[in-house]
């Protein structure tokens, strides 16, 4: 077993990590940024080191300093959580030739999903569905270019092959449109991303967004945690998820289930990882694979009774996994909400002190968040608070037990999207389930 990991991140998620360490026995790190000393987990973890200033660039991002603090208090290995440098194969690739563990998948195999098209090569040749596109990047020559749109059909969607989180993407509707929308994705991927390969796809109209959970260790074994539903969405970021996904039976459950298995086995893959799918008419669409834990891994860890992040711990730690693909039966249903610390109304970021702050409770309640009263929610850093998760024996009592839960909830000082989330708890489409990534936007005006 792993004796001490240090974990390198910040909020719920570092929270999240030091617990599941502290019940295995393992002494935790935190390492921490100027603004964040006074964060929950680095008053609990056994070490802290600060790493750096306020912006993520000079302290989170900062590799040198994360591998000397992680040489100075003798830990053997490091988890990345979420966000930040998790699916950054350079890192992974520094931890290990530093002669630490890197708690997540091989280096090689996060270049090869990190990157779109060699990600989508990899899943066809698994038989993995995927979207049909340009299997490869745009042509320069745009005679070519317009038969490879045509033949997809419009409307299609421009991506940047390092894109990701919403960025990096553009519908073209009409072929007038088609170069001028090339060449601004290329300009914004090349700004953010440093690189400004692009590729094609069909764009589909009214898919949902459904992402299956998979462990694997470093023996071939592979198991799915079957699937959660996260469609509603703002500007491509995830607002609410749950699992199991609403009108998902269970015999696409088990095919698209050992698909992703198998996928993993294919790639050699490591660790906790999610397989994402656009799904319309029936049919899954592979869009990207996340090689992390992912922020909604909560609700997959109510209906399966299976830990997470003590399974990354184990893998990490070089045991096979324990849990077979039949010990793997959902239970009742589970909902997420993110918790922000902004606007309801304008999703502008609401940064400050915290005046006051009571966590809902009751059966089937969980929160995960590292938020106190008197804690200063800093202007530097995402503006998610923390999760509020529920399960109950079925997806209606859930829905009731989280609009409980949200009215609830008191976070004074700040703003936050609590009064959204009850809004959403309440919609009668999305109590009916089924709806698709686009139907918040429309709800809230934004398309």
């Amino acid at each position: 077993m792993l004796k001490k990991v240090l974990i390198a991140n910040r909020g719920e998620i570092a929270l999240r990590i030091l617990r599941a360490c502290r019940e295995l026995g393992i002494k935790t790190v935190a390492v921490h940024s100027t603004a964040d000393r006074d964060l929950k987990h680095v008053r609990l973890a056994d070490e802290s080191v600060c790493i750096g200033p306020p912006r993520s660039i000079d302290s989170y991002l900062n590799i040198p300093a994360i591998i000397s603090a992680a040489e100075v208090t003798g830990a053997d290995a490091i988890h990345p959580g979420y966000g930040f440098l998790s699916e950054n194969a350079d890192f992974a690739e520094r931890v290990e030739s530093s002669g630490f563990i890197f708690i997540g998948p091989r280096a090689e195999t996060i270049r090869l999903m990190g990157d779109k098209i060699s990600a989508k090569d990899a899943m066809k040749a698994a038989k993995v569905p995927c979207v049909p596109g340009s299997d490869g990047p745009v042509p320069d020559d745009k005679d070519e270019c317009l038969a490879m749109a045509n033949r997809i059909g419009y409307p299609l969607i421009i991506k940047a092959t390092g894109g990701g989180g919403g960025r990096g993407m553009r519908v073209v509707h009409q072929e007038e449109d088609l170069f001028r929308s090339i060449e601004m994705t290329r300009s914004e991927a090349k700004a953010a991303f440093g690189n400004d390969v692009v590729y094609m796809e069909k764009y589909l109209i009214h898919p949902r967004h459904i992402e299956f959970q998979v462990l694997a260790d470093q023996y071939g074994n592979a198991i799915h945690l079957c699937e959660r539903d996260c469609s509603m969405q703002r500007r491509h970021q995830k607002v609410v998820e749950e699992a199991p996904a609403p009108g998902i039976t269970e015999e696409q459950r088990a095919r698209i289930g050992k698909v992703v298995a198998d996928a993993c086995r294919k790639i050699n893959y490591r660790g906790a990882g999610t397989f994402e799918f656009l799904y319309e008419n029936g049919e899954f669409y592979f869009i990207e694979m996340n090689t992390r834990l992912q922020v909604e891994h909560p609700v997959t860890e109510l209906i399966t009774g299976v830990d997470l992040v003590k399974q990354q711990l184990l893998i990490a730690a070089g045991e096979t996994l324990q849990i077979k693909q039949e010990d793997i039966r959902p239970h009742g249903h589970a909902i997420e909400c993110r918790i922000n610390a902004e606007d309801p109304d304008t999703f502008a970021p609401s940064p400050g002190k915290i005046t006051r702050y009571h966590a809902p409770g009751g059966l089937g309640v969980r929160v995960d968040s590292h938020i106190y009263a008197d804690y200063t929610v800093p202007p530097y850093y995402d503006s998610m608070i923390g999760k509020l998760i529920v399960h109950g024996e079925d997806r209606l009592t859930a829905l009731n037990r989280m609009n409980g839960a949200l009215t609830e909830m008191i976070v004074e000082g700040i703003k936050t999207n609590v009064p959204l989330q009850r809004r959403i708890m309440t919609d009668p489409a999305f109590r009916q389930g089924g709806t698709d990534i686009h139907y918040l936007e429309k709800k809230l005006g934004l398309q």
